[in-house]
């Protein structure tokens, strides 16, 4: 490709996207690139925050039905973990599960492998292949999960909620085919009041904040943009006729950025959308995943019901 001043540039896929979320209206951009080292070092810390209730009640609903899944899935399968991100969860089910083989995938490539060295070195008979790849795209898993043996998908972190409920599908139904996948053990933030998802997504401290802005850093480091961090605030929204938490970008001013040499001019008060997490109630999401062929076979929501852990079986 050529950027805006003719010169001939590399068309990565992270260009590509900034510049068509840009040039777009309203302008957007995709939150799978907020994952650099930078921005996956800040939301292991997001998952640390008071505020952020998802992290604790997906684990302690994990913690609580690791004999149960063991009992349904059985020991010794192949386990994929789209979206790999901090080791927490996974070692959960690496302890109930006990599996021969162990994919975890991620767009961030360096925290990816620091964090398998870690698991390698934990769970010596777990043989653990990382692979970085982008997994909202065609992949392909590693020879080692053509073995033998029961496979299954853990997705945790409600991370099928950064979806709008038709792309969701299609990737529920692709991560089922390309892995032949038996087993699915998925995360679901579920529909609760908006005082308490707000804060979740604008904490006190500014962790959210910082890991928002992080992707127009970002793009200063990697495309040669312009952005003025200063210039722009993070904001959370509650979209109830669309039952999700939006993040933006607010410019304060009007003002013009540069991006490989392309100009793109913001209204004062004119947003960047980068991120949406869709709540659900636990039929909702049952209806979507069985639009994608999974069955329910179970769901645990824990004490508060704040969050849900389902397990599905492929239909």
């Amino acid at each position: 490709m050529t950027d805006f001043s003719g010169r001939i540039v590399t068309a990565s896929p992270f260009a590509t996207s900034v510049l068509a979320g840009l040039a777009a209206a309203p302008k957007t951009l995709e939150p799978k690139y907020f994952y650099d080292e930078v921005g996956s070092k800040l939301f292991d810390r997001i998952c640390e925050l008071p505020e952020y209730y998802v992290t604790r009640a997906e684990i302690a609903i994990l913690e609580a039905i690791g004999p149960e899944l063991a009992a349904k899935i059985g020991r010794g399968a192949l386990l994929f973990e789209p979206g790999a991100g901090s080791t927490q969860k996974i070692r959960i089910l690496l302890d109930a599960l006990r599996p021969r083989v162990f994919v975890p995938a991620d767009i961030s490539a360096e925290h990816l492998h620091a964090a398998a060295s870690e698991l390698a070195a934990d769970y010596p008979d777990v043989d653990i292949h990382p692979i970085a790849i982008d997994f909202t795209r065609d992949f392909a898993l590693p020879d080692a999960m053509s073995r033998e043996g029961a496979v299954t998908v853990f997705f945790p972190g409600s991370t099928i909620g950064n979806l709008a409920p038709g792309p969701a599908v299609e990737l529920l139904d692709r991560l089922g085919r390309d892995t032949g996948a038996d087993w699915l053990v998925i995360g679901v933030d579920l529909k609760k009041d908006e005082r308490i998802l707000v804060p979740a997504y604008d904490d006190a401290e500014g962790v959210t904040a910082a890991f928002n802005l992080n992707i127009l850093a970002r793009i200063n480091r990697e495309l040669e943009g312009s952005f003025d961090l200063d210039a722009f605030r993070h904001e959370a929204r509650w979209n109830e006729s669309l039952s999700r938490i939006e993040m933006h970008l607010v410019s304060t001013k009007a003002q013009a950025v540069e991006v490989l040499g392309g100009r793109f001019d913001f209204a004062e008060g004119e947003t960047i959308h980068t991120e949406n997490s869709h709540k659900y109630t636990v039929e909702a999401f049952h209806a979507l995943a069985a639009k994608a062929g999974w069955t329910p076979e179970q769901v645990w929501t824990g004490e508060a019901n704040l969050f849900s852990v389902h397990l599905m079986r492929r239909a």
